[in-house]
């Protein structure tokens, strides 16, 4: 059985709580993501997605000096690198998630997406499902 620590990605570029939205953006570009985990040192703070700045920034007027802090998500849902794939499937459709950050004792030490479990899990059909029903419920909300 495979866990995330086998499908989880490892190098993901963090920004700390004194950093503005405009430098977040700018790192999601350059990096082709659309979160970015928030970390003193290497403890999770949170994580701050292209779809916060849009709503708790843009939408809202505030300026590209806005602190992370100020828009990111804090509630997080997250998982153990040694949780299984089929675990970490049925809580990121349960809880409507895209992307997992993965910890070990407070500290960010991976992040798992849906894309990464349809690639490696053996049977991709749990992803599958559970982005259709994130995408289903996302778009009942608009």
């Amino acid at each position: 059985m495979k866990t995330l620590r086998d499908i989880m990605t490892t190098n993901v570029d963090t920004c700390s709580p004194q950093d503005n939205i405009y430098e977040t953006a700018v790192k999601m570009k350059q990096d082709d993501v659309g979160v970015i985990p928030v970390c003193e040192g290497k403890k999770l703070l949170g994580v701050i997605t292209d779809r916060d700045i849009v709503i708790r920034a843009v939408a809202e007027k505030k300026q590209g000096s806005t602190k992370v802090t100020d828009v990111m998500s804090s509630q997080l849902i997250t998982g153990s690198p040694d949780m299984s794939v089929e675990e970490a499937s049925e809580l990121m459709s349960r809880d409507q998630i895209r992307r997992l950050p993965i910890v070990e004792n407070s500290d960010l030490v991976g992040i798992v997406s849906l894309g990464d479990i349809a690639v490696h899990k053996q049977s991709d059909s749990k992803a599958g499902a559970a982005l259709s029903e994130i995408s289903e419920q996302r778009d009942q909300l608009q």
